[in-house]
């Protein structure tokens, strides 16, 4: 059975495209990650359900038209409508790691430690302002904001779910 912790989301179905069960997707992943798992993953009523795809073209730069195994006509493929899609994380780390193209995002839930004493763990990502902030839950019950610069990440253990960040103590004082 397939968990939330195993899978990172890494687009969105779109709408059917036309009537032969192809959908549309924007995709926000480095294309390699599409290509090379082994498949897609959607919530369908609670239930992580790998989906196996067939083929893949391009519509514009974000987005392209998927054909998936066990969709074949437009209401097969309205059931997957505006659902995320999401890859098993340990493939996409490894194939956007070739790429050296690992989003932000993909961060979400894994542990920190911050300056070698503080502890928490990354509950969410603040992109809502030109600086995209890690929003760390501390280990005591706190909560503190974090850009997430690489000027700041000094380790980072991608099996392990771990990231080592070292940031000026002024900023853990706002």
């Amino acid at each position: 059975m397939i968990t939330s912790d195993q899978i990172t989301t890494i687009g969105k179905f779109n709408k059917p495209h036309g009537i032969n069960g192809e959908v549309s997707a924007t995709i926000l992943a480095p294309r390699a990650v599409l290509e090379g798992c082994s498949c897609i993953i959607c919530d369908i009523d609670g239930i992580f359900v790998p989906f196996f795809i067939n083929s893949i073209r391009n519509k514009s730069q974000e987005t392209v038209l998927l054909t998936i195994d066990g969709i074949g006509n437009e209401t097969e493929a309205a059931m997957i409508v505006n659902k995320d899609i999401y890859v098993l994380r340990s493939e996409y780390s490894h194939i956007a790691h070739d790429q050296e193209e690992l989003p932000v995002d993909f961060f979400t839930g894994f542990d920190v430690i911050i300056n070698d004493k503080l502890r928490g763990k990354i509950s969410d990502i603040d992109d809502s302002t030109a600086n995209v902030l890690f929003v760390i839950e501390i280990s005591d019950g706190s909560q503190t904001l974090i850009p997430a610069v690489e000027d700041f990440i000094i380790g980072i253990d991608i099996d392990n779910r771990l990231i080592e960040l070292e940031v000026p103590d002024e900023l853990l004082s706002l």
